[in-house]
């Protein structure tokens, strides 16, 4: 009597887990890279001895070593902007929440009159303003 072996042994490699772990990667850096918000403008800003730093920032406007404004609205991606019409769309971000501040990041080459021109802007409307600094190398 001839009996046959029903059971064959496959050699083979389940893709199942490999895929689950190249999927769990995937999400890891899509998750990552939608959290980090890089600094679009390239600002040289001036070095200060200050540590202190605000964490409730309504408005960022951003001057750049050519003179053009740029706003973004919490952690939004900046949008240059006209500086003539820097004063009314500054008034619309505080209008949404006046109890944060304004932060002023702008480059160390440009004009005082630039700078100056955004501190008016704060004066004349009571605003809270925060002027940005790179931190000191020596101490």
């Amino acid at each position: 009597m001839a009996l046959k072996k029903r059971s064959k042994v496959e050699a083979g490699f389940s893709m199942s887990s490999m895929t689950d772990i190249i999927f769990l990667l995937l999400l890891f850096f899509i998750m990552a890279s939608t959290m980090s918000s890089p600094n679009d403008i390239k600002l040289n800003l001036p070095q200060s001895n200050a540590t202190t730093s605000t964490k409730s920032v309504v408005a960022k406007v951003s001057i750049d070593d050519t003179g053009k404004f740029f706003v973004a609205k919490g952690t939004a991606r900046p949008e240059q902007i006209a500086p003539e019409m820097l004063e009314s769309y500054i008034l619309d971000l505080v209008a949404q929440d006046s109890t944060t501040y304004i932060a002023l990041h702008a480059d160390q080459e440009i004009a005082y009159k630039e700078v100056v021109r955004v501190l008016d802007i704060a004066n004349q409307h009571q605003l809270k303003l925060v002027i940005a600094t790179r931190a000191s190398t020596t101490k």
